[in-house]
């Protein structure tokens, strides 16, 4: 069955942003461009013993200017920043919602770990005080669906309604999920993107067992260097991010600034392998091939590329060739701001969405941070150290998970009629 608004363009109107380098989309933009990372010694809890001791943390971040402050303490991480991108994107975008428009909006934000730190402290509970004693709000802090239950609460968004848990790729599922629901004409507006809060004991100590991390302990501010030859593994990042994406009709209607359009999106599996990527990434470049197509463009219109450029040996050759099996030798400038972010999990590519629009509206590319030996299995240009002006008409924003998920987004510039 054709989507009812298959031929309506799904635009971005606003932006809210909750990063290690910033809180806020213009204050995380803005240590973006300037080579600026969040990256530092964990003081979140006593890592000393642990083989990683550094993480990207969100600093200084007070919830109760989001949310009352009863229901913040009755909320995991992930869901106070998703609550709090969620405003900021309203803000931005102008967007009132009322009783006349409810039943409209949507929300639909992603996760990898959902409530990773109130498990964990509901699991040293109940073994060390008894069963009795866990939290009546144990299972609902932990949810991976309740930074959009949440969300939906806090701003009275009565439409489509759903959490994305696909690894990496999560906030990414749910913007191109969210594009597809307002053409399909389920929604007018749907706040869409992904949070992520996974710096705790048993995330570090999982990942860093998995040999999935950085131990550059020593120098945490360069250990997150996608795509140079000394790489040793992600940072493990935390924040969220969230797109107002909504049907061009309804923006023009309200009056509304579109800052770009989601003209693409593209998802595949590798099936292969459940943490490595596809041998030569042939998943990552269908998913590009799939964005480029739905976006009506061709390879050679897209002027960038936001990589998911982790800084682990595997991702990051495999990424490369996978741009190179899809743009031959005119591939785009491509960068990660994940050496400045670290690796948000299911934030990253809702935050990375961000950056790629901001790119488009400030017509300039996010550098990739830490860059200084080049890999000859890593040999595109990956826009080193420094941001650059550019022209930036289509965009691509990739996101790579776990179990073989791949989503490439096409954002293209808004071209008023």
């Amino acid at each position: 069955m054709q989507d009812r608004n298959a031929d309506e363009t799904v635009v971005v109107t606003g932006i809210g942003c909750v990063s290690a380098v910033g809180i806020g989309r213009e204050e995380n933009w803005s240590a973006i461009l300037n080579g600026q990372g969040g990256v530092a010694a964990i003081d979140r809890f006593d890592a000393t013993d642990y083989p990683v001791r550094i993480a990207a943390q969100v600093n200084d971040f007070d919830p109760s200017r989001y949310m009352d402050a009863k229901d913040a303490r009755r909320a995991d991480r992930f869901i106070q920043y998703a609550v709090a991108a969620a405003r900021e994107a309203v803000d931005h975008a102008t967007l009132t919602i009322d009783d006349s428009n409810a039943e409209r909006v949507g929300v639909i934000i992603g996760t990898a770990m959902g409530g990773l730190q109130t498990f964990e402290d509901g699991v040293r509970t109940l073994h060390t005080r008894g069963p009795g004693r866990v939290s009546p709000f144990f299972v609902p802090m932990m949810l991976p669906d309740m930074a959009t239950g949440i969300v939906s609460i806090q701003l009275g968004a009565k439409g489509p309604n759903l959490a994305t848990v696909s690894a990496c790729a999560s906030a990414a599922h749910a913007i191109g999920e969210a594009a597809a629901t307002i053409r399909r004409g389920d929604a007018d507006v749907i706040l869409a993107g992904g949070s992520e809060a996974a710096v705790t004991p048993a995330g570090v100590a999982g990942f860093a067992a998995a040999g999935a991390l950085s131990t550059r302990n020593d120098d945490p501010e360069h250990a997150s260097r996608p795509f140079d030859l000394h790489r040793d593994g992600f940072v493990l990042g935390e924040g969220g991010a969230v797109l107002v994406l909504e049907s061009l009709s309804h923006a023009i209607a309200r009056g509304a600034t579109p800052l770009a359009v989601v003209s693409g999106y593209g998802t595949t599996a590798d099936a292969s392998h459940i943490v490595q990527p596809s041998p030569g990434g042939e998943g990552a470049a269908r998913a590009m091939t799939l964005a480029i197509a739905r976006a009506g463009i061709g390879p050679a219109d897209v002027s960038y590329i936001n990589a998911h450029g982790t800084s682990t040996r595997l991702n990051d050759a495999y990424e490369t060739l996978s741009v190179k099996t899809v743009f031959s030798d005119q591939a785009p400038p491509i960068s990660s701001t994940k050496g400045a972010t670290g690796h948000l999990l299911g934030g990253a590519g809702a935050v990375e969405s961000a950056y790629t629009v901001l790119a488009i509206r400030d017509q300039i590319l996010p550098p990739t941070i830490n860059y200084y030996e080049a890999d000859p299995d890593c040999d595109l240009d990956y826009v080193p150290n420094e941001a650059r002006p550019a022209t930036v008409q289509h965009a691509i924003s990739n996101s790579l998970g776990f179990g073989g998920h791949n989503v490439s987004l096409v954002f293209s510039r808004f071209e008023a009629e």
